[in-house]
Formats: C-alpha cells, structure tokens, sequence
C-alpha cells in the first residue's frame, strides 16, 4: 500500500473528493514530520507512538574495500506499536487447559 492507495481509500470512506483527501493526508503526515524534527512524540490511539532517537557517531567498514569508514550522528525515528495493533497482528494464543 501506498500514499496514493491511503488517500484513494480516505476519499471512498470519507465520502470526498480524492483531491481533498489526498490534501488532508499530506497535511497530516506534515504535521507528523513538524513535530518529530521539533523533536516531539506523535501517538496515533490504536496505532503506536513515533519518536525521534538521536544516533550517535561511530565508525562503520565500507563493503567494498573492507576499510573502517565514519558515520556521522544522526537522528532516526523510533516506531513502537500500540497495544491493540500489536495484538491484532499477533493474536495471543490460547494457552492449554490444565487438568
């Protein structure tokens, strides 16, 4: 699934125009992108939690010549999943009566 499929299948449940779904979605994911770089968390209920993580520098080995190469620090993004997709994507299994 792409952003164009996320935004064909808000226009279809949102009973507006793709146009303006695609436009609500991009404003969506700026404002996800505006609070991370502001180094802020973006909790989506039901969903998970983004948060920025700050890496450190370190030395890395380039794979072509096998020779110690430095990465620089950087900052990523940290997704955990909330409670209730994580179980959805991994329903618990039932455990075995005992008798």
């Amino acid at each position: 699934m792409n952003r164009s499929d996320i935004a064909q299948i808000m226009a279809t449940n949102g009973n507006i125009s793709r146009a303006e779904a695609e436009r609500a979605f991009s404003a969506a994911l700026a404002a996800v992108a505006r609070e991370l770089v502001a180094g802020g968390r973006v909790t989506l209920a039901g969903f998970g939690t983004f948060r920025p993580v700050a890496r450190r520098a370190r030395t890395g080995r380039d794979p072509r010549t096998g020779g110690k190469i430095a990465i620089p620090p950087r900052t990523s993004v940290h997704f955990v999943l909330s409670p209730e997709l994580k179980n959805s994507l991994n329903p618990p299994v039932a455990q075995a009566a005992h008798s």
